[in-house]
């Protein structure tokens, strides 16, 4: 009995001290990680050469996952939602470093300051104190460094951009401008999330899901939604999950001979809508009787993954959503292998989205008013995962 009781207390001090947190150390060279980061940027931007301008306002986002969303900008770290000053300092000088998710701060007395976000939580960190932990931040995220791809910093940064659009445990296309997730955004991103083991962080979200449709388009049940919940919900459960049978329901109100077809954007894309559902029925094992219709459908160069050889050509995407609606060119290089996706001229961050008709730009004065103005959020979700899943691909 004592071996048994003895044997029990021992492997819940192992347990115990595998929780325990490890404080993180000072950088010591960020300005060499920061060079490397932008070295890499510069090999993939001779790879994509479009580029646009973005406004330059110096900051970073902390607060990845599950965490408290925080913005360091111009000697101060605010809370993103309510706009308050957490810290402040007066800044001599400062290195943001976003493929390390590090700000390095000089001030004005000459001590040093490091802004730190890591495997479990964010840090601040001084060479003459103990690292201390910002509260509402601790939770365990698994953020790989990519060593082996060849735009690995590059991906540390889309990942970064992905995990802090997950707020509340749902997945949002950019956590200030959008209050409720899109179905769509949340199935590239939860592409992402599945490379890099993090999908724990939205699975709660998934399971709750009971509306086949997102109604962020005006009220409008769109028809690719479908698909998009039965892929969701194959990522954490099985055909049983409650959703599945109210999908099934619902595909039969889009039906139209032996494909669906309803709106998506305010437009009707049956062959994309119909790989969508076709996708979530395989994953699920459910019947399909459904046939993707031989047709142009500027929508159907969206699903790479699958299907590819069911494709009409056809007109690309303009300027304009080049511009305002990066992934959508970005998914099409997937598709095409092409590389007309556009790259912002900033270090951080690197998605973006500009005059969406659903998002609530007034939130991102916390950022800069002149943001609201010109109709643009950053960073992206939907963008940052077509860059990364197409990255991550590359040797």
């Amino acid at each position: 009995m004592f071996l048994r009781s003895f044997s029990f207390l021992f492997l819940l001090s192992l347990c115990a001290s595998a929780q325990k947190l490890v404080p993180p150390v000072l950088h010591q060279n960020p300005a060499g990680e920061l060079q490397t980061y932008r070295e890499n940027l510069t090999a993939l931007r001779k790879d994509h050469t479009s580029q646009r301008e973005l406004p330059d306002l110096k900051f970073f986002l902390f607060g990845m996952g599950n965490r408290l969303k925080l913005i360091y900008r111009n000697g101060r770290l605010l809370n993103a939602l309510t706009g308050n000053i957490e810290e402040q300092w007066k800044v001599k000088e400062e290195l943001i470093v976003p493929s390390s998710y590090l700000v390095h701060l000089v001030l004005a007395d000459g001590q040093i300051v490091q802004i730190l976000e890591n495997e479990t939580g964010v840090w601040l960190l001084q060479p003459t104190k103990r690292p201390r932990l910002i509260p509402g931040t601790r939770s365990r995220l698994n953020l790989p460094q990519f060593a082996d791809k060849r735009f690995g910093p590059v991906l540390r940064v889309l990942h970064q951009e992905l995990l802090i659009n997950i707020i509340h445990g749902r997945p949002a296309p950019n956590f200030l401008v959008y209050p409720k997730p899109r179905y769509r955004d949340a199935a590239i991103m939860s592409m992402a999330l599945r490379e890099t083991t993090n999908l724990a962080l939205i699975q709660d979200w998934i399971m709750a899901i009971r509306d086949p449709f997102d109604r962020n388009n005006q009220g409008i049940a769109e028809a690719d939604n479908l698909g998009e919940v039965l892929f969701l919900v194959s990522l954490v459960s099985g055909k049983t999950h409650p959703v599945v049978q109210m999908v099934l329901d619902s595909a039969d109100r889009f039906r139209k001979e032996n494909y669906i077809l309803g709106q998506t954007d305010s437009d009707e894309h049956p062959v994309y809508q119909t790989k969508w559902l076709k996708y979530g029925l395989k994953l699920l094992n459910l019947p399909d009787a459904y046939v993707i219709p031989k047709q142009y459908d500027s929508y159907s160069s969206l699903f790479w993954w699958g299907y590819t050889n069911e494709h009409v050509a056809g007109k690309k995407f303009d300027e304009g959503s080049r511009t305002n609606r990066p992934y959508m060119v970005w998914a099409e290089d997937h598709f095409y292998q092409e590389k007309r996706g556009m790259l912002g001229n900033l270090d951080y961050p690197l998605s973006w989205e500009q005059k969406s008709g659903n998002a609530h730009y007034p939130a991102m004065t916390v950022l800069d008013k002149d943001l609201v103005k010109q109709k643009l959020a950053f960073p992206h979700s939907w963008h940052a995962a077509e860059m990364f899943l197409l990255l991550y691909k590359m040797n």
